[in-house]
């Protein structure tokens, strides 16, 4: 069966997507809960490890903390893109204050970091806060 594999943010099962259904709002058929948002979703380490090695769509993860002034001003910016780019690339934040452990697995050093993920590889990483347009130029989708 053709189709993207594309892990569930809420409970974490992976499923297979037709390629013509991904901007037609797929759910999880486990819990229901969609699988394409028009926003950035918060994730925990254990989803983002699952989601990084097995999803086919590319993800794309913004490495933050609640006390950095400059994630904080490009949470917006970073779920604007996330609208922009629905169905193309899956936006998704880690909040390395209640996941460290997760910050040193994927060597982050300075936050704000998008970290882009396909294929199950690190593809590519960009430190500093951007604003939509230039965060949809990165990622190039």
């Amino acid at each position: 069966m053709a189709g993207k594999k594309l892990t569930c943010l809420e409970c974490g099962q992976v499923n297979r997507v037709p390629e013509e259904k991904l901007a037609a709002g797929p759910k999880c058929g486990t819990c229901g809960a969609a699988l394409i948002s028009s926003k950035a979703v918060e994730v925990d380490a254990a989803t983002l490890a699952k989601a990084a090695r097995n999803d086919e769509l590319p993800l794309v993860v913004d490495f933050w903390a609640p006390w950095c002034g400059p994630c904080r001003m490009m949470a917006p910016e970073f779920s604007k893109a996330a609208n922009s780019l629905a169905g193309k690339v899956r936006l998704v934040k880690l909040n390395t204050e209640e996941h460290q452990a997760a910050g040193m697995t994927y060597g982050i050093r300075g936050i704000p970091t998008m970290v882009e993920f396909t294929g199950g590889r690190e593809v590519k990483r960009q430190s500093g806060a951007m604003r939509e347009d230039q965060i949809v130029n990165w990622i190039g989708a």
